[in-house]
């Protein structure tokens, strides 16, 4: 179901302008897409935009334009202030309910890992699955059970069941988790080699998602 939200029409463009609006309670953004003549300068409530990427950053939305009405989008970028992390500036993407979409959906592992419960330490590496799906069959979240992974298992990308209608775009040998061998039981020289491998497969998903990224935008 999608999410209603209202936005604001938005006139003023300079940096006072903008800054006004921030305080009082506003953030600046844009709705393009291929319905709309030309972009729509708008604002919405930081607080209900806040909350909204907190709970349900890959929803569907309904945002009442003035002037325009109802339309469907997403959240295709948001900006922050380096230091305080407040929302500065906000892109809504137009988007055709009945077109394939790409998102990122949110990796929870769920289960009691039997590796874990013989001293193994489980290593989430991918946190987030790019999936395209039409807009109204993207997932909150995908769960990935390690119930049944042993010291030194992985899961892939490819060992996922993904609901109907839902595609994987991430490659399919990525490791979304696995379970190290307890550090206790390792020589130095071990765990400085098993270190540098965990961290260098985050590397690679984390890039791999990013190269994704670039070219579904």
């Amino acid at each position: 179901m999608a999410i209603a939200i209202q936005a604001e029409q938005r006139t003023g463009a300079t940096k006072g302008d903008l800054r006004q609006l921030r305080i009082s309670g506003q953030v600046p953004g844009v709705v393009y897409g291929r319905q709309l003549q030309s972009s729509a300068v708008i604002s919405v409530s930081e607080k209900e935009l806040s909350t909204l990427l907190r709970s349900h950053p890959n929803a569907v939305l309904e945002l009442n334009v003035p002037e325009s009405g109802v339309h469907s989008v997403m959240v295709a970028d948001v900006q922050r202030d380096a230091l305080n992390h407040k929302l500065l500036h906000v892109d809504f993407r137009q988007i055709n309910m009945n077109e394939n979409v790409r998102a990122s959906v949110r990796i929870d592992a769920t289960g009691d890992s039997t590796g874990v419960r013989e001293g193994g330490i489980l290593s989430v590496i991918l946190h987030e699955l790019e999936v395209q799906c039409l807009p109204g069959d993207i997932p909150e979240a995908i769960e990935v059970d390690v119930s049944e992974l042993g010291i030194g298992d992985s899961i892939l990308v490819s060992d996922l069941k993904l609901p109907g209608g839902v595609e994987a775009k991430s490659d399919s040998q990525l490791v979304i988790v696995t379970v190290l061998a307890p550090q206790k039981e390792l020589s130095e020289e071990e765990k400085e080699a098993q270190d540098v491998e965990a961290q260098e497969a985050e590397s690679r998903s984390d890039n791999a998602v990013h190269e994704e990224i670039s070219t579904s935008t």
